[in-house]
């Protein structure tokens, strides 16, 4: 399994959302300069972002994006499944009826514990750690330039 830019970025976009959100709303034009990426492109993330009940949208002179929840409740998993859709490396991993040949084949428990640990992973990460996790490494290079 190979995570996509939307799904490097839906992360990035998420925790810039955390961060700097503080209940208000961030522009995405704003997300776009601080991470270095196309505002372009981030409208279709942010777009499958709203779509998955992640983030929503307020327009105006002060609309942007704002998280539907909490960071606390929001997973990484939540997030990748929202820009890359199932995070199984094979169809039957997650769904073993779309194979014939599921239980007669010797790869199959394979595909089904690279599935089992990949969701471990990415449900036991919220986007708070992210976010903890951003402001500490930001806080390590603001002490480096000291």
């Amino acid at each position: 399994m190979k995570i996509s830019t939307k799904g490097r970025y839906g992360l990035r976009v998420m925790t810039d959302l955390a961060v700097n959100g503080n209940g208000g709303c961030v522009s995405l034009k704003d997300i776009a300069e601080r991470e270095h990426l196309s505002e372009k492109y981030l409208e279709q993330i942010v777009n499958q972002l709203s779509k998955a009940g992640l983030v929503k949208s307020l327009r105006g002179a002060r609309g942007g994006y704002i998280l539907t929840r909490a960071p606390e409740e929001i997973t990484v998993e939540d997030i990748l499944k929202a820009t890359e859709g199932s995070l199984a490396p094979v169809a039957c991993a997650e769904d073993k009826g779309r194979c014939a040949s599921y239980g007669d084949c010797v790869t199959s428990f394979i595909w089904t514990e690279i599935y089992k640990a990949t969701i471990g992973v990415v449900s036991s990460i919220t986007l708070k750690d992210l976010a903890e996790r951003s402001l500490q490494i930001e806080k390590t290079e603001l002490e480096c330039l000291k």
